[in-house]
């Protein structure tokens, strides 16, 4: 009896046990299938590869709201980086600017008529709380008017490779709420559309051709026009009370956006131990939602993925390491990766990447090989990272699902002097003829 009851009280306490440590396991969201994101539309992208670890709807396009102002500052930023203004520049605000910034119904604190803004006091009003007069004040004072400033906007969302874009207005409001200012060329209905993914794209061209960006989109508050104004990015570190449950360590951008249509969304982005990653959440129920769903992306990605360099720079594949030669002083020649690939490796999977050679077809003759002379460092072909995992999302970049680096000469190789040439072209002469006199013989018998 007492044996039994000992045999129960062990399984018992087996039993609680693993209940305690199921229980006790913080969020980590071990699979894709199991992140349940309560968006509309979602995504997930490794910041420096551009690598999608998680998707959602990626491809409907929607109402961005104020994170339109991403391309705003985008092309303020280039303004400035090509000299056509600096952030000393002084603008006075259009009737139409300050009309927009008056009406208490839109995002902002108010502009002064007659006042000579500096770019910078504009631009911080826009990026850190969506002021919407200072966001057509710098793209008048850019483009000349917000019609140019829109023509703009769409040509670089093509130039970037944006897959899913439509470019109405500087600011993401409704054009019909804009009444006769609706900018120049564009439908008084019409309303701007990005998907997640094309919100993603642009955050990474943002943040990888201006960096600095950052500096502002991660400042918590700002004095303007005489008053404290606070993000709207509730993942900052907020001193007020009721902000501190939604930071989340390493956030330092980019853009809230709501309207009615759009409802609540967020482009933002994460930094920890040098791995940074890009989210989208569009259409979500309330504020509080959009920062909670993002925070469930980024304990996703960091529980579960880790920055490898999985293949180093100069890395060459055993049995495709040379490559023959023809009228050169070597018949071979070595190949190899110009760079290091470096990707979010899911845990435990590092094994299921591989390396494929693409060599440039063009560089080789009828018998494969390449024609000397060949410089050391030139491009033969490029290397393409292959995963042979599961839910591989691809990658961010249009119509380029793959993530690949040059294949390079490691030796340069001289063209053979015409003497060795000439005896070579002799000795393949006669090697021909030989060949056909044996088949001739051959034909005899």
């Amino acid at each position: 009896m007492k044996h039994k009851l000992q045999k129960g009280l062990s399984f018992l306490l087996i039993a609680l046990v693993m209940m305690t440590t199921v229980i006790a396991q913080p969020f980590s969201a071990k699979a894709a299938g199991s992140l349940n994101i309560e968006a509309e539309s979602a995504i997930l992208v490794d910041a420096e590869s551009g690598k999608i670890v998680y998707s959602k709807n990626p491809d409907i396009k929607l109402p961005p709201a104020s994170m339109t102002k991403m391309m705003s500052e985008y092309l303020v930023l280039e303004a400035i980086k090509s000299g056509k203004i600096d952030w000393d520049t002084t603008t006075q605000v259009s009737n139409y600017a300050y009309s927009i910034s008056a009406d208490s119904t839109f995002s902002g604190i108010g502009l002064t008529k007659g006042k000579p803004y500096k770019v910078k006091e504009l631009y911080k009003a826009m990026a850190i709380f969506s002021d919407n007069g200072a966001t057509i004040a710098l793209a008048e004072l850019v483009a000349g008017s917000e019609g140019n400033f829109v023509k703009m906007m769409n040509k670089t969302a093509k130039e970037m490779g944006l897959p899913d874009y439509k470019f109405v207005n500087s600011t993401g409001l409704s054009n019909k709420w804009l009444g006769d200012n609706v900018p120049e060329g564009t439908d008084p209905n019409a309303n701007n559309l990005l998907s997640a993914r094309s919100a993603a794209l642009l955050a990474f061209n943002l943040i990888k051709d201006h960096p600095e960006a950052l500096d502002y989109t991660s400042m918590i508050e700002t004095k303007f026009e005489g008053y404290k104004v606070e993000n709207l990015n509730w993942m900052l570190p907020h001193k007020a009370t009721y902000l501190k449950q939604f930071h989340y360590k390493g956030v330092d951008g980019l853009k809230t956006g709501y309207t009615d249509l759009a409802g609540y969304c967020f482009t933002g982005t994460v930094e920890r131990n040098g791995q940074r990653f890009i989210s989208v959440v569009m259409k979500t129920k309330s504020k509080a939602e959009r920062f909670q769903e993002t925070e469930k992306l980024y304990e996703y990605a960091f529980s579960n993925f880790e920055s490898k360099k999985l293949f180093s720079k100069g890395y060459q594949l055993k049995d495709k390491s040379t490559i023959p030669v023809s009228k050169g002083k070597k018949d071979t020649v070595e190949i190899a990766t110009k760079e290091a690939f470096k990707a979010p490796v899911k845990k435990g999977e590092k094994k299921k990447y591989g390396i494929k050679y693409h060599i440039d077809k063009d560089k080789l003759n009828k018998d494969g090989e390449l024609a000397a002379p060949i410089k050391k460092g030139e491009k033969i072909g490029t290397a393409e990272l292959v995963y042979k995992g599961d839910a591989d999302y691809g990658y961010i970049f249009p119509g380029d699902d793959k993530q690949t680096v040059a294949l390079v000469a490691q030796d340069s190789v001289e063209k053979d002097n015409w003497f060795m040439l000439t005896l070579g072209s002799i000795g393949n002469f006669f090697s021909d003829l030989f060949g056909s006199i044996v088949d001739t013989v051959k034909g005899w018998f």
